[in-house]
């Protein structure tokens, strides 16, 4: 089977918001698909995501997920290690503060759901996310 979502754009308020989205999907094993100076597709496994500064005249409106829109993105990594070694290597060193008290099991969602939640710069809310 294909791959069910080809891609995403996510328009963000800066040149730091994008240099996140870059070191985040580095870090996660995604590769460059294309590079402009205002934006980027990085994809991994059929999957792209492609990052752009928005225009200043949309960027003053902000974001927030109770809005119309996504409220979060969720990233799959290979197992629970993997999402523990992300909170430590990725998060922990750029003080990014998870939300929830994760990394922990949220069985609400499957018996071995196990995430971490965390913000971007513009407060869109992410989640690296390991479950079988």
């Amino acid at each position: 089977m294909r791959q069910p979502i080809a891609h995403i754009q996510l328009n963000v308020s800066s040149n730091d918001a994008l240099r996140f989205y870059k070191e985040l999907l580095t870090y996660l094993d995604f590769t460059t698909l294309d590079e402009w100076e205002t934006g980027f597709g990085m994809g991994k496994d059929g999957f792209g995501l492609w990052v752009f500064v928005a225009d200043e005249k949309y960027a003053k409106v902000g974001f927030h997920r109770k809005n119309i829109g996504i409220n979060h993105l969720a990233l799959m990594v290979e197992s629970k290690d993997a999402v523990d070694k992300f909170y430590e290597d990725f998060l922990k060193p750029r003080d990014i503060k998870p939300l929830y008290e994760s990394p922990k099991t949220f069985p609400e969602y499957t018996p071995d759901y196990y995430s971490v939640y965390f913000e971007d710069l513009d407060r869109i809310k992410l989640e690296v996310v390991f479950h079988s």
